[in-house]
């Protein structure tokens, strides 16, 4: 059984006041540190394909415009050890050149480091699967690797 690109390669967070969102190519993950004893009944979530809006124990903790749409009736979200809720988005558009700049639009900004390591990172996620034979988990990247790296879709094989 092969295990997924970003548990061997571990993820690039941005860090939050409310706990840090990363992302693959094809998802968005949340994770939202509550007081722990918080009961599942205590948490409002609804997310849109555009949107999204968080309460635990009716305060707000997020609410606004996704940075990019994602497929509504995919998304989920769990309580985990009744301390962590974590939410999971589908992305719509799945290519290593759409690497979100924050998880709300204007809210919540990866700092340029930490943006330059995430579309680092999915483009050699978007490599593993045009190389399925090769590990590039622990690989480095540099060069031409904004907006998912070079296109050899037209190269002759």
């Amino acid at each position: 059984m092969s295990v997924h690109f970003e548990e061997r390669s571990g993820v690039i967070p941005c860090k939050t006041a409310w706990g840090s969102w990363y992302q693959t190519m094809e998802e968005v993950f949340i994770e939202v540190d509550v007081q722990p004893g918080t009961a599942a009944k205590e948490i409002k979530c609804n997310i849109g394909s555009k949107q999204i809006d968080l309460r635990v124990k009716d305060q707000l903790i997020f609410k606004g415009k996704l940075f990019g749409s994602t497929v509504s009736d995919e998304a989920t979200w769990t309580l985990e050890d009744k301390k962590l809720i974590r939410i999971v988005l589908m992305k719509c558009n799945r290519e290593a050149g759409n690497c979100w700049q924050s998880l709300l639009e204007g809210e919540y900004l990866a700092d340029p480091w930490v943006q330059d390591q995430m579309q680092r990172k999915l483009t050699l996620e978007r490599f593993q699967r045009e190389n399925p034979g090769f590990d590039f988990s622990g690989a480095e990247i540099s060069g031409n690797f904004h907006g998912g790296g070079p296109d050899f879709s037209n190269l002759q094989k």
